[in-house]
């Protein structure tokens, strides 16, 4: 189950902690153990920290993944506040409280933010997962691209005793008429192995996906550029070494490897914005390299939890992704040059690259003869390279761009009372360059000198918060952290048309910060878990998408501003294993569209969630467990200047169910995504580009996934 901790302390910059679950020893109060949450940089337990956290705990990730497959369709079926997502390889609009999350492997960002190619929330297999830990609202625990919050993914831990130990995973997927178009199907394994002071893990997973059908078994168009998660393969690998060097201080070697490639079985077929027909797909092979996701990444950490009496973390890592984009049926326009070929002629399509190389180092401790003060101190660094190339003729579209960032950072938590009052406080100092070389825009931007440049930033990030516990299990915080990102740089850079350009001063590509502040109260005491809180944030020059008529989005910078209103409630029913939930979330987001100081149009479907209403029953009794969840997407329309009331939200409902029975050869499930078969376009096509025929996308209808798993 989603174990939610609005809890209350510092956050933006704490320190980081071992790639692996740890347990805090058992609250009395609550009757559960208290996880520590390694996003946060910390092993202050969460109740210490000023932050609205989600932790998402191995069996609700399994159960969410055996209904949609994936981790960000889990993270967002759970969180009232997280978008719908597009069901699709890309992630472009998806966002968290209006702003979009930092997705991370044990604390490594997965993120590409100097070019976004949405696709940081597939980069491995959700089997060698975990938990999920969800940080609420913009900080820099985690350095750049925070602003919504973190997704922060933590992999499966060490084996703790000696010998060979393991799992395996089996599933099959059908749509609602068990066409052989839709069958799919997932094989997956991780085999452990400890001995003395050393241990390995190593898994595999393998994954087929057929097309995807709507609630009236039309097949669910494709989106041949951005990608789709539908008619393609998945592998994943995954390793992890571990060596215990001392009785505390351990070793740890992690590494994956994950690609999602399209089979480009299929091409697009248009449907009708003007009588509501989707957009739909048919059988043909479409031009070019069909569109794929490759992330690989490997860490080296040495942890020592009680080095000096405090806890020790540094953490060097790699991490490189490749994303293809697919070519369309139609040449695109923005490739077209004429000293290549004849417009209109030309076939090209994009790859983003980027490589981070980068280090992070803590160190914590109570303060000696007043231990009821704690105290942090760190360091971080990343260098990241990123380029967008069209890979037909080897053109630069987004130039190559380095990013560095030098980061120290401190922290206080003080306990007062005896824990009746915690204070928090802290810094982040972000020294940031942006570097790129001279360059030159395609045709289709007027083949603009851009002069290069190495733009600087430098910026000291705040945070703080209070907490009053007045009865165990009682709690109500409030908090500020700051955060920040850069906005999509290539986007800015590759859409320059104007001579004369300068990098150095080109002040679309300053970086973005905001703010989040937060009023929360908790209650956790016997069958209730229940929370609420109400943020709102800030940001000067924030990021805005704004689609072009090609079907191409464009970065504009204006002030926005967000708020909103996120209340959880779960209840443990007398019916023994039997928890009913809910959770809401109301957001509002806008914008200054004029430029005149002022606020006054509202955040569109490419940049902020509607409402939402999850209502939910759990229950888990001896060897059976059960699940029925219902998402209510509310209507919303989008009010200001320039607003088409075509783009109006007319919401849906969605309702999943599973089953699973533990036998003595392992467990049975069975999932069922959409039960009640309902027909609707997707969030993210009812609400942008009116007029495209090709965008018109509906949502999955019914789909059937059986699946066996055991341990040995």
């Amino acid at each position: 189950m989603i174990r939610k901790l609005l809890v209350a302390t510092l956050a933006s910059t704490a320190l980081s902690v071992p790639a692996f679950a740890q347990e805090a020893p058992d609250n009395a109060a609550t009757g559960e153990s208290t996880i520590i949450v390694t996003a946060a940089r910390t092993i202050l337990p969460p109740s210490a920290l000023p932050l609205t956290i989600d932790i998402i705990d191995k069996d609700a990730l399994d159960q969410q993944l055996a209904i949609s497959g994936s981790v960000t369709d889990a993270v967002a079926t759970l969180s009232p506040s997280f978008s719908p997502t597009r069901q699709k390889l890309s992630g472009a609009g998806e966002t968290l409280r209006g702003r979009s999350p930092l997705y991370a492997i044990n604390g490594i960002a997965q993120s590409t933010p100097l070019r976004d190619g949405s696709r940081d929330g597939f980069t491995i297999d959700g089997f060698f997962v975990d938990r999920v830990e969800l940080i609420f609202g913009s900080n820099a625990l985690q350095g750049i691209g925070g602003t919504g919050g973190i997704v922060n993914q933590v992999t499966v831990g060490a084996p703790t005793e000696d010998g060979v130990s393991g799992r395996t995973l089996v599933q099959g997927t059908a749509d609602n008429d068990f066409s052989k178009a839709g069958m799919g199907g997932k094989l997956a394994g991780l085999i452990q192995y400890k001995t003395g002071r050393f241990d390995a893990s190593v898994g595999a997973t393998y994954e087929l996906r057929g097309i995807f059908r709507d609630g009236e078994r039309r097949p669910v168009g494709i989106n041949l550029t951005q990608g789709e998660t539908m008619d393609s393969k998945t592998l994943s690998l995954f390793g992890r070494f571990g060596y215990e060097v001392t009785d505390t201080m351990r070793l740890d070697l992690i590494a994956s490897r994950f690609e999602l490639e399209g089979d480009g079985d299929y091409i697009v077929v248009a449907g009708s914005r003007a009588t509501g027909l989707p957009t739909s797909q048919r059988r043909g092979t479409p031009p070019g390299i069909p569109a794929t996701g490759r992330t690989e990444s490997v860490a080296l950490s040495l942890t020592d939890p009680d080095l000096g009496g405090g806890n020790f973390v540094s953490q060097i890592f790699w991490n490189r992704s490749r994303d293809t984009f697919g070519g369309e049926p139609n040449p695109i326009a923005t490739f077209q040059d004429a000293s290549i070929a004849p417009v209109g002629t030309l076939f090209d399509q994009s790859q983003n690259r980027s490589r981070k190389i980068g280090g992070k180092l803590s160190y914590e401790r109570e303060v000696p003869g007043f231990e009821a003060l704690t105290l942090i101190a760190g360091f971080d660094a990343l260098w990241d390279t990123t380029e967008q190339r069209l890979i037909a003729t080897d053109r630069a579209w987004v130039p190559p761009t380095d990013f560095r960032s030098l980061a120290p950072f401190g922290q206080a938590n003080l306990k007062l009372f005896d824990g009746l009052v915690r204070l928090a406080g802290g810094a982040r100092y972000e020294n940031v360059k942006i570097t790129i070389d001279d360059y030159t825009t395609l045709a289709s931007s007027g083949s603009t000198f851009v002069a290069g440049g190495s733009p600087t930033f430098d910026d000291i990030l705040l945070n703080g918060g209070v907490i009053v516990e007045p009865i165990r299990g009682i709690r109500a915080y409030a908090s500020y952290a700051e955060g920040y990102t850069v906005p999509d740089v290539g986007r800015i850079t590759r859409a320059v048309r104007t001579p004369g350009v300068d990098i150095d001063d080109f002040l679309d590509i300053s970086p973005i910060i905001s703010n989040n502040r937060e009023l929360g109260f908790e209650v956790k005491r016997g069958p209730l878990d229940a929370s609420a809180s109400y943020f709102w944030s800030s940001s000067t020059k924030g990021q805005l998408l704004i689609a072009r008529p090609d079907g191409i989005f464009d970065v504009v910078r204006q002030r926005v501003e967000i708020e909103g209103l996120e209340i959880n409630l779960a209840v443990k029913m007398p019916i023994d294993g039997l928890t009913l939930s809910a959770g809401y979330a109301h957001i509002v987001g806008r914008f200054d569209d004029d430029g005149d100081g002022v606020v006054e149009t509202d955040l569109d479907g490419a940049n902020i969630s509607p409402d939402r209403l999850n209502l939910a029953a759990s229950y888990v009794n001896g060897p059976l467990s059960a699940r029925v969840q219902t998402q209510f997407y509310l209507s919303r329309s989008f009010e200001g200047p320039n607003r088409d009331p075509r783009n109006d939200f007319g919401g849906y409902n969605l309702t999943d169910a599973i089953v699973r029975y533990q036998t003595g050869i392992g467990g049975i499930s069975l999932a069922v995504q959409n039960l009640l078969d309902k027909q609707y376009i997707s969030y993210a096509s009812d609400t942008q580009r009116p007029t495209d025929n090709f965008f018109n996308f509906a949502g999955r209808g019914r789909t059937f996934t059986l699946g066996w798993d055991a341990r040995f």
